[in-house]
């Protein structure tokens, strides 16, 4: 069942999504949540970094957050069906909210921190499928696109916005990151009211439905997820420019958990700043992301897409292995400067490093969006659902093969040294495209950069939200996994 809200029939589009306003309750909540949970990955970090000077703690933190998701994502979705999702949205966040309290109590105590972080992330995995189900229970169907546009956007933005602007903007101005905390907490509430006035979302009757069928359907669920990563494995085997964008991608998720533990440390050691001012080098880095994206649709339609990424990965590792030596860098441009002429405020090394991220940004930007054009334009609509499988399983390999390898290794050699190498590993991947794939071919020529594929989906989350929406409806439909 879906609630029709009262707008004009037919109206598409962000403000006509807006104005219904069960679903504009939804999205404050998702604003809400998704905002704190960045605040806290910052504020934990900084926490963390501060008790221990350790990267390896910071892995470990990272982990928290992560593991949860990867091992009780596909049985979450199945509980959650078998009780009034509004309930599970108000509970989760409730509970939440009392986390943040808790950890904020416990103070310093690292082992007592991760732990209650993992109960967070257990909550939060239950919470994550209920939100999704709203979507369509709150939103007529001509409205979906819009929606899920949207819910992409603030998750994306919430990054921006919560680990790079307030979280470090919040430990500023109250002079430790331990009040984040009480601030998340605080979003947690609201979201839980928000959530509260929403409209019930009881679970759908299921006739001979035994007591333990739950128990049954989850391990089913956990089965069909590796049959479909199979199938997806198979499909990409046989096409090898999937599976150039699929490593460019698992490239680029490699990058943000290497710059999450690492990050910290960077900025004490390069830049002998705190670690709560993190925010130098990724606050201009979420810019140059949003520059890039911006590039991309002004002058991108000039360039071939997969020059643009193969020039995007050159430049990012070059501009990464820059800021490992930006003090060395700043230095020498503050000893060439004419005598008569003060350049002290460009040369500095936090305005070289903030350059240098600005720049990358706006690299890593045309990496992950023209990459993710390509493989959306490359699938057909059969098996897309399929291999954004096999894409979401990547990203989270890619996210913990950093966390959990750069973090001990950064504390025996150096911070410096492991960006460094990662710098590399990103430029030869560059090259090694170039000379691997060889010349472009027609097709690719005229594939540009600025090119968008319509009727595709907007994100992966999107396409298993429909997907699995289609394929409990029908489940004997041999086309349940197209978009």
């Amino acid at each position: 069942m879906t609630l029709e809200p009262p707008v004009a029939a037919g109206a598409t589009g962000t403000a006509a999504v807006l104005r219904n306003r069960p679903f504009l309750l939804l999205w404050l909540s998702q604003l809400a949540t998704q905002v704190g949970s960045n605040m806290v990955l910052y504020g934990l970090t900084v926490i963390v970094l501060e008790s221990t000077n350790l990267s390896s703690a910071v892995s470990a933190l990272f982990l928290t957050f992560l593991v949860p998701a990867v091992l009780l994502s596909a049985v979450a979705g199945v509980y959650v069906d078998r009780v009034d999702r509004r309930l599970v949205l108000v509970l989760t966040n409730v509970l939440r909210a009392a986390a943040m309290v808790a950890i904020w109590w416990v103070g310093g105590n690292v082992g007592l921190i991760l732990l209650l972080n993992i109960a967070v992330s257990v909550i939060t995995v239950f919470f994550a499928p209920a939100e999704a189900a709203m979507i369509p229970y709150l939103v007529p169907r001509h409205q979906l696109v819009s929606a899920n546009g949207l819910f992409t956007l603030t998750l994306n933005g919430a990054f921006a916005l919560g680990y790079a602007l307030l979280g470090p903007l919040v430990v500023k101005v109250s002079g430790g990151p331990e009040p984040v905390l009480l601030v998340v907490a605080f979003l947690y509430g609201m979201a839980a009211l928000f959530c509260l006035t929403l409209p019930s979302s009881p679970p759908a009757r299921i006739e001979g439905e035994a007591a333990g069928d739950a128990v049954h359907e989850a391990g089913e669920a956990v089965q069909g997820t590796f049959a479909q990563l199979a199938e997806g494995m198979a499909y990409i085997r046989t096409n090898r420019a999937i599976g150039w964008s699929l490593i460019y991608l698992g490239i680029a998720a490699s990058l943000v958990g290497v710059i999450g533990v690492l990050g910290p440390d960077f900025a004490a050691d390069t830049l002998g700043l705190g670690a709560e001012d993190l925010f130098v080098v990724v606050l201009p880095l979420g810019i140059g992301i949003v520059m890039g994206v911006l590039l991309l649709n002004s002058y991108g339609r000039y360039v071939p897409r997969r020059r643009a990424i193969e020039g995007g990965l050159i430049a990012l590792g070059v501009l990464l292995a820059v800021m490992t030596i930006a003090g060395p860098l700043s230095r020498a441009l503050q000893r060439v400067q004419a005598p008569l002429v003060d350049l002290s405020a460009v040369t500095s090394l936090i305005a070289v490093v903030t350059a240098m991220a600005f720049v990358a940004g706006i690299a890593y930007g045309i990496v992950a969006i023209s990459s993710q054009t390509q493989l959306q334009e490359d699938l057909p609509e059969e098996v897309r659902g399929r291999v954004f499988g096999v894409l979401n399983m990547l990203v989270s390999v890619g996210s913990f093969l950093p966390i959990i390898i750069v973090g001990p290794i950064s504390d025996l050699v150096g911070t410096t040294t492991v960006i460094l190498v990662v710098a590399t590993g990103i430029f030869l991947s560059g090259l090694v495209s170039i000379v691997r794939r060889g010349p472009l071919a027609p097709a690719e020529e005229m594939a540009t950069a600025g090119m968008m594929v319509p009727g595709t989906a907007v994100d992966p989350i999107g396409v298993a939200m429909r997907t699995d929406e289609r394929h409990r409806s029908t489940p004997d439909d041999p086309e349940d996994f197209g978009e």
